[in-house]
């Protein structure tokens, strides 16, 4: 199925009881972020805030559950992309099959012949009415957290070429409103859109930048998936449909957008022009990212389409909308990993507390030695699967996405440290827990059946007041994994505290995952999302061995400035500001969007580490 619009799509989902319409005026300065937090964690539906000071209605948490993911895309199950993957490369078969093989070719080449864009030469709808003067502010673009640097536009799809080939990328990178006409792009080093800033830059040229916003929702898919640079976005999004794309050129350049977005912004970037300060945002690893330096965005013309819809989304403590957009990434490209980069691989998981960069979780058809450690290296060598800084694999019988059948994995069939397999490569700009911006040391665990190791009982004695266990994981085989939470005001060195813990006759915990005591109240979903945030495999790893036995100690505490030679300056936990919240909870019977919702901030202001985006403790 597809959409002829934004809107078509937004009465889809009130069809189907997916959304709920906002009459009561909210402001896009921070109420919009804090009413879809508080849906988006609790499994709400998608919102329309139709009153919000310009003529635009703000659409939200469009993508925030399955359904609406897979309605988003025009599909019932990812299954259902994994048989339009199976026509594609029976093509590439068709030779070796008997008569009648020219018939079945056509057939499927059909299916094929959708992902070809077709470039019309008719006014588009999204030039319906242009701005004499543009001007974000007639737009309802949001401030999404209380530190933010200011107002994002947080689902843009920009339109870059590449100068010396001539193709089209289309990238999802977040825009600062510096002012009516102008905005940050950021872009980051290892994306299509700043490689193509480069080029131009040492061709000392002009680069002209078209951003557009809304359309058909498998577009905004489209411009976050992770594909090759042979592979366009929209041939991509046809694909899907199985319908063509329709392109119209744009006002002021020969870029090609799609005639049915709501929103054309066209302008330029000057690479002579000196970068400006970008940020601090609150971003989706659930910190906020920290101001940095980037180009500016020059937009000379906005163009919109009559009664456009303007498409927004947050990000911050996970579970938020983008964890459908990143499993949707994971079951559609799942299919072509197994076939091109390691057919052995049954399954795999990355689940959202990770930030989509923490943890891969894969299973795999285990037939000879070392075949774990093959894979982990074929991964991180494939696209943007380099930025993953945790792996475990474990064998096909396992559940990946059932966290106990993992737990029970890592505790039955790894051996400390022999299991761990290191290497050093790129990671997400967005990790604040190594040493080395956006590089640093990756693990993989080899968590198959290679041996079959006994654990032993769980026993622990130790008594200190600057520490408080909690056993979060017991099985048949009397293994446990202990949480340990840590009061740094007493207990300076989390190394030195594992050693003591297992200086002690009769302590056979296999494995402890310290955290600040500040995080005893959270649940399981939440803990996993504070460890992988702040674990570094290069500095957070404490091994402990006794006789055949050994110990390991993962370190997931916020480390304090200057703490292990991290960076100089470390990011905030988000939250919403006080008075934020109590406005939202005046007015919220007024919303009539359901039976109230507490705001999340008010859990997590208790893991807070200081008043500001900084970490400044």
């Amino acid at each position: 199925m597809s959409y002829p619009s934004l809107l078509h799509f937004i009465n889809e989902l009130e069809s189907k009881q997916e959304l709920q319409r906002v009459s009561e005026f909210v402001s896009p300065e921070l109420e919009v972020s804090e009413i879809a937090d508080r849906m988006a964690k609790s499994n709400g539906k998608a919102l329309l805030f139709e009153n919000n000071g310009t003529e635009f209605p703000v659409l939200i948490n469009a993508f925030g559950s399955n359904f609406r993911m897979l309605s988003a895309l025009g599909l019932k199950s990812y299954s259902d992309f994994e048989h339009k993957l199976d026509e594609l490369f029976d093509i590439v078969n068709t030779s070796k099959q008997g008569k009648g093989s020219i018939v079945r070719l056509l057939q499927k080449l059909k299916t094929v012949s959708y992902s070809r864009p077709e470039c019309i030469r008719q006014k588009g709808k999204c030039f319906e009415v242009r701005m004499t003067v543009p001007d974000l502010g007639k737009i309802p673009v949001l401030k999404c957290w209380p530190h933010d640097g200011g107002k994002f536009v947080t689902l843009p799809m920009v339109h870059t070429v590449d100068p010396d080939t001539g193709q089209t990328n289309i990238g999802m990178y977040r825009m600062q409103v510096f002012g009516s006409d102008t905005t940050g792009m950021h872009w980051h080093r290892h994306k299509g859109g700043a490689a193509h800033f480069e080029k131009y830059r040492s061709k000392g040229m002009i680069m002209p930048v078209v951003v557009t916003l809304g359309g058909d929702p498998v577009y905004t898919y489209s411009a976050t998936a992770p594909l090759p640079e042979i592979i366009s976005e929209y041939a991509f999004a046809g694909f899907l449909r199985q319908k063509r794309v329709r392109l119209v050129k744009c006002l002021s350049c020969d870029i090609r957008v799609p005639e049915d977005v709501d929103f054309v912004l066209e302008g330029y970037i000057d690479p002579a022009e000196d970068v400006v300060v970008e940020g601090p945002f609150g971003d989706h690893t659930g910190f906020y990212s920290l101001p940095d330096t980037y180009p500016v965005f020059h937009i000379t013309h906005i163009s919109h389409r009559r009664n456009a819809i303007y498409p927004a989304t947050i990000v911050g403590i996970p579970p938020m909308e983008d964890a459908f957009m990143g499993e949707a990434t994971e079951r559609l490209f799942l299919p072509l990993i197994k076939r091109i980069i390691a057919p052995e691989i049954c399954d795999m998981f990355m689940p959202s507390e990770g930030g989509f960069h923490n943890l891969a979780i894969v299973s795999i058809k285990n037939s000879y030695p070392g075949q774990a450690i093959k894979v982990m290296n074929a991964l991180w060598g494939a696209g943007q699967m380099m930025f993953v800084k945790n792996i475990v694999i474990v064998d096909e019988n396992v559940n990946v996405h059932h966290s106990d059948d993992v737990m029970m994995a890592l505790l039955k069939n790894v051996k400390f440290p022999d299991d761990f397999h290191f290497m050093y490569g790129p990671l997400d700009v967005l990790d604040h827990a190594n040493t080395s911006p956006s590089y640093g040391k990756k693990m993989g665990i080899d968590a198959t059946q290679n041996r079959n190791q006994k654990i032993q009982s769980y026993e622990l004695d130790y008594d200190d007041a600057g520490v408080i266990f909690s056993d979060v994981f017991s099985s048949e085989l009397m293994s446990s994994v202990v949480i340990a939470y840590v009061d740094k005001e007493i207990i300076s060195s989390v190394g030195e505290l594992h050693r003591q813990i297992f200086s002690r006759e009769g302590t056979t915990v296999p494995l402890i995952l310290y955290l600040d005591k500040t995080c005893e109240h959270l649940n399981l979903s939440e803990i996993l999302w504070m460890f992988l945030a702040n674990f570094d495999p290069a500095n957070d790893i404490y091994i402990v061995g006794k006789d055949t036995i050994t110990h390991a100690g993962f370190d997931g505490t916020m480390k304090k400035p200057g703490e292990k030679g991290i960076h100089q300056y470390r990011p905030n936990i988000i939250v919403m500001d006080e008075q934020t919240i109590r406005d939202i909870d005046s007015k919220w019977k007024n919303l009539n969007i359901g039976n109230f919702i507490e705001s999340p901030s008010i859990r997590y202001k208790k893991i807070t580490l200081s008043e500001g985006y900084l970490y400044d403790k």
